[in-house]
């Protein structure tokens, strides 16, 4: 089981790579790296105080798979963004990967997320604003992009407080 210890942190050089997709001849690892997001987001949350949504390379498990906990567990397999709004926002964001920092950033308001389940049953949900901004992020670690490669400005940086 990973635990916090196994989390990468900003500068780890794999933080910045493009994750593979998950093959369907690896849907029975799905379980097991799901079981270690969770494991790592409970954590988070305990010693943090945040934490909604995790992606399997920030565990060093460099395939596309998304995993959110809100009012209940999502598993999100190869997923695709689309149908991004034009409409954007800026807020503060945070990671996992760098805890104590926030940056500020620019998020569409709106967008599509097509996905395998992990029945690897194909999925689609229209997400607006909070959620909208957290696949967002979590899309960008699957392509090797972490919040601080898209802050606004170079004064969009500040310690959680």
């Amino acid at each position: 089981m990973k635990t916090l210890h196994d989390l990468l942190l900003l500068g780890d050089p794999r933080l910045y790579e493009t994750c593979e997709p998950v093959l369907k001849t690896e849907q029975h690892l799905v379980e097991g790296w799901v079981d270690d997001l969770d494991n790592v987001m409970n954590e988070i949350r305990a010693k943090y105080n945040f934490g909604r949504a995790i992606a399997a390379p920030q565990l060093g498990i460099m395939k596309r798979l998304v995993y959110m906990n809100i009012d209940k567990p999502v598993v999100f397999i190869n997923p695709e963004l689309t149908d991004l709004s034009n409409e954007m926002f800026e807020l503060w964001d945070d990671c996992m990967s760098f805890p104590n920092l926030l940056v500020k950033v620019k998020r569409h308001r709106s967008l599509t997320i097509k996905y395998l389940d992990e029945n690897w049953e194909p999925q689609v949900w229209k997400m607006e604003d909070a959620l909208s901004e957290l696949l967002q992020h979590e899309f960008d670690h699957l392509n090797g992009v972490l919040c601080t490669m898209r802050a606004v400005d170079a004064k969009a940086f500040k310690w959680r407080g």
